[in-house]
């Protein structure tokens, strides 16, 4: 099965303390686990900041069960079921979640002070811890972001295009620290070939680039011009760029051939872009922090 949200993790997790004893929190992921019968791909499964899904959602359903003073931590990376957590497994709700959680003063002023999900929130069944929902909120940034990349450069001239992808393939690591490292071949008589870029700083290698500004899909014809001009220049690579997206024909045929040709249609253009700071800049910046438990152990 699918990794639980954190809330569906509360009750579960209440009751593995349910007889009072200290518990890891190492051992209780184990533990959760094999009940709900999560997978070894379920438990490897990583969020975007490379954090164990399942260990984050794990957490968050603790942080929120003591805020709430069902459990207690005891020391770090330990915790225990409080008096008012056992009272509530002796008549246990159907599902204990943040609305429910709603009754204990302590839960409410928690999430009014962290300003995080509010009762409207809570009924919807929001599933998403609060690292989960900031990455959630930041692909659709980057997602948003990478549309109107794509956008800017359809109502560019069709010289930009070759330009951006030249600069984009320098920035990448391609080439070398001079002009002549990477060039935008004139319109008339390039034979088919859009720019070339060293492969290495020495140039003991070449890559050839084709750059097509389209909205309608590239077929498998497109790709055959270039791979032929590519043979004309006794080429061994090429990298065949697109705004739009590639056929399947297309795919499979260059996935078959010598030269090694390289398709990039519009979207991972756009997200390239964002990954090496090209055509964009960072306007904002947030530091995630969390407590550093060595600062608080007793054998400093």
């Amino acid at each position: 099965m699918a990794v639980p949200d954190f809330q569906s993790l509360m009750l579960p997790l209440l009751r593995c303390a349910r007889d009072g004893q200290e518990r890891s929190m190492a051992e209780t992921r184990q533990l959760l686990a094999a009940e709900l019968q999560l997978s070894e791909a379920d438990l490897s499964e990583r969020m975007d900041s490379g954090a164990a899904r399942f260990a984050n959602r794990l957490a968050w359903a603790k942080i929120h069960l003591e805020r709430a003073g069902l459990l207690e931590s005891t020391r770090r990376g330990w915790f225990q079921i409080t008096p008012i957590g056992r009272d509530l497994l002796d008549s246990p709700p159907e599902r204990l979640d943040l609305k429910y959680l709603n009754r204990f003063p302590g839960s409410v002023a928690f999430r009014n002070r962290a300003q995080t999900a509010d009762q409207g929130d809570a009924a919807n069944g929001d599933a998403e811890t609060p690292l989960e929902a900031l990455e959630a909120a930041h692909r659709q940034i980057r997602a948003a972001l990478a549309q109107d990349l794509l956008a800017r450069i359809q109502m560019a001239s069709p010289d930009f295009l070759e330009r951006l992808v030249v600069d984009l393939m320098r920035t990448m690591g391609y080439g070398g620290v001079g002009e002549e490292s990477g060039i935008v071949t004139p319109i008339s008589g390039d034979e088919g070939i859009d720019g070339i870029i060293n492969e290495d700083r020495l140039g003991l290698d070449v890559i050839y680039l084709q750059a097509k500004r389209w909205e309608r899909p590239v077929g498998r014809p497109e790709l055959q011009k270039f791979v032929g001009a590519l043979h004309g220049k006794r080429a061994r690579k090429g990298v065949f760029i697109c705004t739009s997206t590639f056929t399947m024909e297309a795919v499979d045929y260059v996935r078959s051939i010598d030269p090694k040709v390289i398709l990039i249609d519009g979207l991972r253009l756009a997200e390239l872009m964002i990954d090496f700071n090209v055509g964009v800049t960072r306007t904002q910046t947030f530091d995630i922090k969390q407590v550093d438990s060595d600062y608080f152990s007793d054998e400093r």
